[in-house]
């Protein structure tokens, strides 16, 4: 990107930076180098790629130009020094802590996480040796009380999925690094036009951009952003030999194409997901609302301070538990049940029986996550309409609670 006076401002850099246009053939739209493998012109020079003498193209696993560009540009609105590209989000959280920890070692992470990345911490890392305690990242007090000689990491999604709870991060990176570990904050819900956990002292900042940085459905990808020789470490040991967790080159250039319009697709979310979260906030079949954008959250200063909006993600506590949680999935129409989130199109789950069904009951009781929790991914369609779906679904459901209670 050509030099400026001042940094350019984050929806010029989301467009502009990172090979535009294309150096070797003057192309607008970045090219996809569909190949697994870099012709080499000698020994020498190949000799030189493998010792880092020279910079260049080995092979796809090692790198690749879509990899480069789509990293460049990650990297630069999260305010890191560099960024690694993975297969999937679940790619770039195995690579980071395969990467960074071994036998011996302990985490201390958010008690309600992602449920792949629990199964995770939970279920395999100990098989390695590593162990971990599980917290209300919300209390930094619990937070330190946790933190022992051995922990290496602290580990927290800021909002949580699905309980929406934050943690603040320049509190946690203070605990975290006055006991000598790292501060390592999954974003994905908020993405880097939301929230910079970097800037506020975490060390490392994991996404899964399946999510809302490609915000298109038809990608799965990952990343992780920090300082330049950690994520050359997790590079070459973590992604290179450990998971090999490689994104693929059109993948690389789809997820490029989904970041230039990442602050536009952002604001939108956030605008009907306040505009769901209010209706839904007043709805008698709804005992409760979690959004970060209303004075009703908890922590709702703390959003207003650490977010530059409150996302595109809402949960809600349905009157009637298990059941009537999936009866308002089963009675919408125009929103789609599927398990991501960031798409366009507004989607909604169950998270006790689909997306943290690797918690047991005991676990979901104890972590906050109700039996009639329901999580909603709002898209981008007007939000009228989906004021509207859910609203049948909601009447449908409460019709049927009456219903129930008067004959019994």
């Amino acid at each position: 990107m050509r030099e400026f006076r001042r940094r350019p401002g984050f929806r010029t850099r989301q467009i502009h930076q990172g090979g535009h246009p294309d150096p070797h053939t003057g192309s607008l739209s970045m090219p996809i180098f569909q190949t697994s493998t870099f012709v080499m012109q000698n020994a020498q020079h190949g000799a030189d790629l493998f010792s880092h003498a020279a910079k260049g193209y080995i092979y796809t696993r090692l790198g690749n130009p879509n990899h480069t560009v789509v990293e460049a540009k990650l990297a630069d609105l999260e305010g890191g020094e560099a960024a690694l590209a993975t297969a999937s989000g679940m790619g770039a959280i195995s690579a980071t802590l395969l990467t960074l920890l071994g036998a011996g070692d302990h985490i201390v992470s958010g008690r309600v996480i992602y449920g792949c990345t629990y199964s995770l911490i939970h279920h395999s890392l100990p098989r390695f040796g590593i162990g971990t305690t599980f917290v209300d990242t919300s209390d930094p007090r619990a937070v330190a009380a946790a933190m022992r000689p051995e922990t290496k990491m602290v580990f927290v999604e800021t909002p949580s999925n699905p309980t929406l709870e934050l943690a603040d991060i320049e509190m946690l990176a203070t605990v975290a690094h006055q006991h000598g570990a790292l501060l390592v904050v999954d974003n994905t819900f908020c993405t880097p036009y939301l929230q910079r956990p970097l800037e506020l002292g975490a060390d490392l900042v994991v996404h899964s951009a399946t999510k809302y940085l490609n915000g298109h459905g038809d990608v799965i990808a990952g990343f992780v952003v920090g300082p330049e020789e950690t994520i050359q470490k997790i590079r070459e040991v973590g992604l290179k030999d450990l998971t090999g967790a490689v994104l693929g080159p059109f993948e690389a250039f789809l997820t490029l194409r989904g970041m230039k319009t990442l602050s536009y697709r952002m604001d939108a979310h956030s605008a009907n997901a306040m505009k769901v979260a209010r209706y839904l906030e007043q709805h008698k079949a709804v005992e409760r609302v979690i959004y970060p954008g209303l004075p009703s959250h908890p922590q709702y200063q703390l959003a207003r301070r650490q977010m530059r909006q409150p996302g595109g993600m809402v949960s809600f506590e349905v009157r009637g538990g298990r059941a009537a949680g999936a009866a308002v999935i089963d009675n919408v129409k125009l929103i789609s049940i599927a398990v991501s989130l960031g798409d366009l199109e507004s989607l909604i789950e169950h998270p006790a029986s689909m997306t943290h069904s690797t918690y047991t009951a005991e676990e979901l009781a104890q972590f906050g996550i109700p039996e009639g929790l329901v999580r909603l991914s709002v898209g981008l369609e007007d939000p009228e309409d989906l004021v509207e779906d859910l609203d049948r679904a909601l009447s449908a459901v409460r019709s049927q609670i009456v219903t129930e209670v008067f004959i019994g």
